[in-house]
């Protein structure tokens, strides 16, 4: 029978320390070879926590699949801040084009509930007003408005 270890890591900076390491030992698995490979596997998001998920077999190979980070995590590493607003209403932190927002639902679509494009873009710009991100210069909110009057439907349908 197969162990799975599920696990958030910081991209490319995964350690042997917790919470991989208390995992993993008690596995009989080489904890550094699966450390050295999640880390070539996370590297491309650098900064970001990361969904990993560790399968080791009966004869104790391992297999390691990386999950899509959360979308807060996307949302702010492409308006370039590193956390959110504690004030998100009255304190904005940062600035999202539609075009990022409609790149990062097309990452994140097959892990949402939205069935289509236009549904999953108004998910990512909705977590953008709990970040107090706006999405081209303009409140998430106004900007829901615009995509379900069909203003952005050029962009959106495909």
């Amino acid at each position: 029978m197969a162990e799975v270890v599920e696990v958030l890591v910081p991209g490319g900076k995964a350690t042997a320390g917790p919470p991989l390491g208390p995992a993993l030992g008690p596995l009989g698995i080489n904890v550094k070879a699966v450390v050295d490979e999640i880390n070539k596997k996370t590297a491309s998001f650098n900064g970001m926590q990361v969904p990993v998920r560790v399968e080791v077999d009966e004869k104790k190979n391992f297999t390691i699949s990386v999950g899509i980070p959360p979308t807060t995590a996307l949302i702010m590493k492409e308006a370039g801040v590193e956390k959110g607003s504690g004030e998100p209403n009255t304190k904005i932190v940062g600035d999202v084009s539609l075009e990022a927002a409609v790149t990062i639902a097309k990452m994140k679509l097959d892990d949402m509930l939205s069935y289509d494009l236009k549904s999953a873009v108004k998910e990512v710009v909705g977590t953008c007003v709990s970040l107090g991100i706006t999405v081209s210069g303009k409140k998430p909110k106004d900007m829901l408005k615009e995509i379900d009057s069909g203003a952005h439907d050029a962009v959106l349908v495909g």
